[in-house]
This record gives C-alpha cells, sequence and structure tokens, in this order.
C-alpha cells in the first residue's frame, strides 16, 4: 500500500491576503506564486475568481504555467460552493481547473449565519450541485471545505463530507475556522473523517490560541494514520485572518524535525533552500515585519548570547541548533549598496532605466524593447507603491505581456 505523503497547500494568496490592514498588489501575488513553485510547494490558493479586480491576474497567472513560468505548482480558486458562483466564475477565469468550494457546517453557522436560509440537508445538497457543476464546465480537481468543521457535529460532519465524495470531491477541507482545536481534538476528528471518507483531507487551522502549527501537524498526522494524503494550508509568515494561519517555514521544519514524526513522508518536492528568500519577499511586500523570534528565518533563530549557549554552539552546532541555517537559504551576507545607486521607478527614464537593467545583466534587442520594458516597469512602482526587487524587475522583462495583463483591470 502507497504511503500517505503530506503535501503544502499555500492560502497566502487567499487567506493570508484576507489580513486585515495589508494587502499585496497582483505583482506581489504572482511573486509569491512563483517563491512557492520555486519552493515545491504543491498547490497556491491564488485567488477568488469571483473578485472582478483578481480577473486579469487569475487569468495572466494560469498562462504563465503554459509559458512555463510555472514548474509544476497547481492554481487553485476558493468559491462559495453554490451552482451560480461556479458557473460565474467559469465565466471570468475559463482556464480553471483546481477549485475549493466552501460552506459552513457548524450549528452556530447554520442558525446564526445563514439564518433560516439553509438547513443541514440543504447545505448538502447546494454543495452537490456545486461540485457537479464544477466537473460539467471543466473543473479536474475539486476539494469540498466544511467551514468551522471543528464546532460542527461528528455525525454530520461524516455524512457531509460522505455526500461530497458521492458528488466526486475528491479533497475534503476540514476548518478549524476559529482556531479553537487542540492537537487531542484535532486528532481524533479528523481520524474519524479521514477513517469514514478515506479521501485526502486539507488541514487548514487558525492561531487563535497559539496551536496553529500543532493542530496543522496533528490533524495532518491522523489522516497519514487513516492511510490517506492531507494537505495542510499555510502561509508565508503565519499571515491570515486575526491571529494568522499556520505559517509555512514552522509547518515544513515540524515536519521535518519534530520528534515522532519520522515514520510521515513530506512532500519530498519541498526545497527549504526557498525559505528565507520567500519569508523577506513576503516581508517587504505586506510591510510586516519578520518576528526576530520566528522559527527559522527570525533574526535570533541562530543567535546565542549566553555564555553557555555561545560556548556550546561554537564547540558543536547541535548543543544548541536543531537544524542548520544553511538548509534554510541563509548564510549568504546582504550586502546593500551605500554609494550612487540608480533606481527604477514610476518616473525614470530610459538611461538610468539601462543601467539597472544592465547590472542585472538583462540585455534588449533594441530600443523599442527596452522602452516597452521601462513602461511596464513605471506602472509596477504604481501598482507596487513600493520600489521594486530584482526578481520582480526580472519578471517583467521575461513576460512583459503576462505583466501588462497583471498591471491591467477592467471596472
Amino acid at each position: 500500500m502507497k504511503k500517505p505523503i503530506i503535501y503544502l497547500l499555500d492560502v497566502t494568496n487567499r487567506d493570508g491576503v484576507q489580513t486585515s490592514r495589508i494587502c499585496l498588489s497582483k505583482l506581489q501575488k504572482t511573486m509569491i506564486n512563483w517563491y512557492l513553485d520555486q519552493m515545491g510547494v504543491s498547490q497556491s490558493e491564488f485567488g477568488f475568481p469571483l473578485t472582478r479586480h483578481e480577473t486579469n491576474y487569475l487569468n495572466a497567472n494560469l498562462e504563465l504555467i503554459k509559458l512555463g513560468g510555472f514548474s509544476k505548482i497547481k492554481l487553485s480558486g476558493w468559491l462559495r460552493a453554490t451552482k451560480d458562483d461556479v458557473q460565474a466564475a467559469f465565466k471570468l477565469v475559463p482556464d480553471l481547473k483546481y477549485l475549493n468550494l466552501s460552506i459552513s457546517t457548524s450549528d452556530q453557522m447554520i442558525v446564526h449565519k445563514f439564518r433560516g436560509k439553509l438547513d443541514h440537508q440543504s447545505i448538502i445538497q447546494e454543495m452537490q450541485d456545486a461540485v457537479r457543476e464544477a466537473f460539467s464546465l471543466g473543473a479536474e480537481l475539486v476539494g469540498v471545505n466544511a467551514e468551522d468543521a471543528s464546532r460542527t457535529n461528528m455525525e454530520y460532519l461524516v455524512e457531509f463530507a460522505l455526500k461530497a465524495k458521492a458528488a466526486g470531491a475528491q479533497r475534503i477541507r476540514y476548518c478549524d475556522t476559529l482556531g479553537c482545536d487542540t492537537p487531542f481534538s484535532i486528532y481524533e476528528r479528523i481520524k474519524v473523517l479521514a477513517d469514514a471518507v478515506q479521501l485526502p483531507i486539507e488541514v487548514h487551522c487558525h492561531n487563535d490560541l497559539g496551536l496553529v502549527i500543532a493542530n496543522s501537524i496533528a490533524g495532518a498526522r491522523a489522516a497519514s494514520d487513516s492511510g490517506v494524503d492531507s494537505y495542510i494550508n499555510t502561509c508565508v509568515n503565519g499571515m491570515g485572518e486575526r491571529a494568522g494561519n499556520a505559517d509555512l517555514v514552522s509547518v515544513i521544519l515540524a515536519l521535518k524535525y519534530g520528534q515522532g514524526m519520522e515514520n510521515y513522508t513530506l512532500d519530498p518536492g519541498v526545497d527549504l533552500k526557498m525559505a528565507w528568500k520567500i519569508c523577506k519577499y513576503a516581508s517587504y511586500a505586506f510591510g510586516v515585519p519578520i518576528p526576530i523570534n520566528q522559527p527559522g528565518v527570525g533574526a535570533n533563530a541562530f543567535a546565542h548570547e549566553s555564555g553557555i549557549h555561545a560556548d556550546g554552539a561554537l564547540k558543536d552546532r547541535r548543543n544548541y541548533e536543531l537544524y542548520d541555517f544553511e538548509e534554510l537559504g541563509r548564510g549568504e551576507p546582504e550586502i546593500i549598496e551605500t554609494g550612487r545607486k540608480i533606481t527604477a521607478g514610476e518616473y525614470s527614464g530610459i538611461k538610468g532605466f539601462r543601467n539597472v537593467f544592465e547590472k542585472l545583466e538583462v540585455v534588449f534587442k533594441d530600443d523599442a524593447q527596452a522602452t516597452q520594458i521601462l513602461e511596464l516597469v513605471r506602472y509596477a512602482n504604481v501598482h507596487n507603491q513600493k520600489p521594486l526587487v530584482d526578481d520582480e524587475l526580472n519578471f517583467i522583462a521575461k513576460y512583459p505581456q503576462i505583466a501588462h495583463k497583471i498591471f491591467t483591470m477592467t471596472p
């Protein structure tokens, strides 16, 4: 029998951007997808197909797959589990192949959110109709989300998941929407669910009690113990609504180095060496500093000051370091130019612009191409409202048509 695998499904571009008071531009969301792909993350929930200001961005990112801009990552959309929403989504984003359809399942939300519009059986019917409609319109993989699963009656949750499977759904997302689970409760509940349904389980946890990593690992472990694959939902730097979602890097470290996890299998395609780069970029893009005590990527993650600790670390790093900083892509000096620096911004001229791209070793075939890229870089600076990083500049030069589409919104 095939050994279950624990995959990563990152939701930075869906749940992460729902974080109050912060946002990402469409170029920044594209770069997050690009870094996740380089990191070997299985799937990115890249946005909302029904949100019209996302339409060009979503279609452009799907086009990037055809152009080879992404190597293996699946890009999935999030929708409410209604037939009307599915139909509208495929009109706006016709090449959508991967979907998660979400509906609330707890009595709390059925009574106090839907307020009599839906009951237990009509929720199941609504969900099944949406799943079948998605497949009829060209979806290849559909997951069904049980919002507030952690407060849902277990017997009903199993019934809901079995009916989703009967409609063709290939995954069930267990949502600890309020972050009220503990590692003990989520293990027990997902074990019952996975045993009964025998479908891959997505584990979507929030950090309201500070237990998000422990809950995510416990949920994935329960799925594995039931013989099915799991998909831990993560956000870069633990962004997400309220207290945040499961931090991408912390989840990987826990799976790789947590005691008792030796017999559980993390997706072998994951490359932790991209951790430093994606976390630094997300921090810059969101405008939210990485806490100094953040696992793996915080400024103090490998810092030692206590005499006993410093002495021990210098003698043998394993005395006080569980894993190596090089494994996360750290260790190279960060060089900041302190002399003359020419930047490319929304008011750049052609000479300064050429100087910036010459340093990046980008060669333009003629003046017309250089002028086209300069115009896009100007738009990108307006779009991001902050200086572009080198990877963004390289992306624009390599995929100008995609960049043009990303920067364009049609009200």
